[in-house]
Order: structure tokens, then sequence, then C-alpha cells
């Protein structure tokens, strides 16, 4: 039984799946979209959404937890199109942009698109995995159908009370005493051999 096994391994042992988890975080942090495996965006969005959630709060303590989780690389500066190191760093850019952007946003603060094209060499199946935009909602692919509308119909009025009529005089042909009926009986069930 696979209880309580909760995440995908990705072929990788403990430590190998911690340091791919924090090099695919920090490059969504810095490019905010990336390609990726759909396993590995799957379970980048676990990890990540669980440092922006930290990243909220802004405190002392969250960043901490943050730095540990993230470990040396959370420090490491952004490049600029030259090459050159940046004042911008992965804890920087979490808690000055991405934890206010998504202040008031209850979770679901990345989304998973799906590639048509597969990763060339093994066909592996590709997603897009991004931050969501400021103010940006998740779409639903389709609208719930509405639920049907439910009428009260009125009961039925009872109906209405008719003096029961006299008997008239006897047809000629009532008094003659009705045909008997013949009895059907079902067809008797074949032998079974």
């Amino acid at each position: 039984m696979r209880h309580l096994k909760a995440g995908r391994k990705l072929g990788r042992n403990a430590t190998h799946r911690l340091a791919l988890m924090r090099n695919l975080t920090c490059a969504l942090v810095e490019h905010e979209r990336i390609v990726t495996t759909v396993e590995k965006a799957k379970e980048l969005r676990r990890f990540v959404e669980k440092l922006i959630t930290l990243s909220k709060k802004g405190t002392l303590h969250s960043r901490r937890l943050v730095l540990a989780r993230l470990g040396p690389a959370s420090k490491v500066p952004f490049l600029d199109e030259k090459g050159n190191p940046t004042d911008d760093s992965v804890l920087r850019k979490l808690f000055k942009e991405i934890g206010p952007r998504f202040a008031t946003r209850p979770g679901g603060y990345t989304r998973i698109i799906k590639r048509h094209e597969r990763r060339l060499g093994d066909a592996g199946r590709t997603a897009f995995i991004e931050l969501l935009k400021e103010g940006e909602t998740k779409v639903r692919a389709r609208t719930p159908a509405p639920a049907p509308r439910v009428t009260e119909t009125p009961p039925p009025a009872p109906p209405a009370e008719t003096p029961p009529t006299p008997p008239l005089a006897p047809a000629p042909e009532a008094s003659a005493p009705p045909a008997p009926q013949q009895e059907q009986t079902p067809p008797e069930n074949p032998p079974s051999a």
C-alpha cells in the first residue's frame, strides 16, 4: 500500500529532488514563466506556493523559513542581459514583488499550461508553469451548467361534487346477461432438455 506517500520521486533521491526544486523555483521567480515537464511542474507548484504564502506574511521569521527552504540559491543575484549581476535576488523579489502581488489571494498563485510539443530525446510531456499577474484570476475551461429550475406546481384541485343522476329505465340490451369472458391461460413452457 502507498498510504501517506505523497509527492513524486522524479527518478531522483531526496537531496537531488530538493536541489531540483530549488533551481526550478529560482528560475520561476526570476522569469515568472518556465518550460519543464508536466510532472516537474506539478511538483514545483506545491513547493513554490508554500514559499509565496510565507512571503505574503513578510515577517522576519517567514523570511528565515524561506531562506532555509531555498538554501544558498536564494541569495544568488540575478544577471542582466549583459551577464552582469544586479542587486535583485530570489529572496528579495519574493518579498518585495511577488508577496505583495498576491496579498489578498488565498492560494493558487501559479498556472500550468500543457504544451502539445514533446521533449526531444525521450518525448516527455512538457508544460509551462507561470505566476499569475496582478489581479488575474484563473479561468475555468468550461462554465458549469446552470442548475435546473424547479417550479412548484399547484396541487390538483379536488373534483367538483356533482349530484348523482337518477337511474333511467334499463335498455333492452342491458337486460340480457353479459357474455361470459373466456379465461386466458398462459402458454405452457416447453420442456427443458
